[in-house]
């Protein structure tokens, strides 16, 4: 087997620091990890499935925090929970509404960092971008959160912990006993927000399945997507071990252009990339491929651009999701025009693939694509220096 890839060089991932004989948080372990350590704490093991059950459904069903609240449990057994565990989740900062509905999150985790959560409410569903990272391994040159170095990986309780948070935020954990009200305000998960999620995988794969499991929040995989850059050995793992839908920012339809754009590339560059993804359906059962294209002017927008992309399609059960350019603060590129957008995705449409054109949401707020950066942590940087940091500079 392959090693997992690791990160760039240049950055460390902290591993997260436990206190010493700190009660243990039972939020992100998976059903083994928490039957584990229910026994631990003295659970008989012939009751351990079924308390397992119970305290899962306590969370991740109605999203109580208090195991006083668990009242299908003996008073002395909740307590025993309460003197050694916690059911904590990341802490909100600070919580910004757009003018057309998106909700953008700083939540605090552990150490003290901040990562960013967007939700984003549509006709018909409502989908939260959640963040893997603190900040990014990756330094995509058109991405204002690239512009953040990576500090470490989110543990699987602070990935899941985003989606409990924003349920919270929702008020859509539903009442014991109450009608069963299949109405979802948070019906879509992206993996999008901070970080690549393939450089991280174990946590990530974790936090889905505890999302996707039927006792809990109850995510179809179908209503999942993972995107990545192109980790291209995960690609594979992604499909046997989480089953979701994936995403691939694509961007560019030449390798020269796609090692500046999204350096990753220099490590596998499109082919590579393009060969794993041809399995992916196969191996996941899952639908179309997602290309994530974001539109620069002058840089990937050509007509020869959309024919190129075209071609490389062939063969992958794919759509093309057109991304308009989300200008930021001291962005070295800009966006391209409508026209030429249109245009691009007018190709593409006729050559039998969907081309949607997104509809850039949460500008107000810097929550749309590629705009997530911790303002605590955004770097002060001159336009001149992003320029040098993305080879434009020349």
């Amino acid at each position: 087997m392959e090693p997992t890839a690791p990160i760039t060089q240049d950055v460390m991932t902290i591993p997260r620091k436990t206190e010493e004989g700190g009660k243990r948080n039972l939020v992100g372990l998976t059903r083994d990890q928490l039957r584990d350590a229910l026994i631990s704490v003295g659970t008989p093991e012939k009751q351990a499935k079924m308390r397992t059950g119970q305290v899962w459904q306590w969370i991740y069903q109605w999203g109580k925090r208090d195991f006083a609240d668990m009242t299908n449990l003996a008073k002395t057994y909740r307590a025993l929970l309460d003197e050694h565990f916690v059911i904590e989740i990341p802490e909100v900062v600070t919580r910004k509404l757009s003018e057309d509905g998106t909700r953008k999150y700083l939540v605090r985790i552990a150490g003290g960092h901040e990562v960013e959560v967007v939700y984003i409410p549509e006709e018909g569903r409502g989908t939260l971008c959640i963040s893997s990272q603190v900040g990014c391994t990756l330094t995509c040159s058109f991405c204002h959160t690239g512009t953040q170095k990576l500090v470490r990986n989110l543990t699987s309780a602070e990935i899941v912990g985003q989606i409990m948070m924003a349920r919270d935020d929702l008020d859509e954990w539903p009442e014991p006993g109450a009608p069963k009200d299949e109405t979802r305000l948070l019906s879509n998960i992206v993996l999008m927000g901070m970080g690549e999620p393939l450089y991280n995988f174990e946590n990530v794969r974790d936090a889905m399945n505890i999302a996707m499991d039927p006792e809990g929040i109850s995510l179809s995989r179908r209503r999942i997507t993972l995107s990545t850059s192109g980790v291209v050995p995960e690609i594979a793992r992604t499909a046997e071990e989480i089953g979701c839908l994936l995403a691939i920012s694509f961007h560019a339809t030449t390798d020269e252009v796609r090692d500046t754009l999204v350096p990753i590339n220099k490590r596998w560059n499109i082919e590579t990339l393009l060969d794993a993804l041809r399995d992916y359906p196969r191996l996941s059962n899952s639908e179309r491929i997602t290309f994530e294209y974001v539109m620069l002017n002058g840089v990937n927008d050509s007509d020869d651009d959309a024919r190129r992309l075209i071609e490389h399609l062939k063969g992958i059960p794919a759509k093309v999701n057109l991304i308009p350019f989300n200008e930021w603060p001291g962005s070295p590129y800009t966006r391209s025009s409508n026209n030429r957008i249109r245009a691009f995705a007018d190709i593409i449409y006729k050559a039998g693939y969907a081309s949607p054109i997104r509809t850039p949401r949460g500008e107000d707020i810097m929550a749309a694509c590629g705009q997530l950066k911790s303002e605590t942590e955004r770097a002060r940087k001159s336009k001149r220096q992003i320029e040098a940091e993305a080879g434009l500079g020349q």
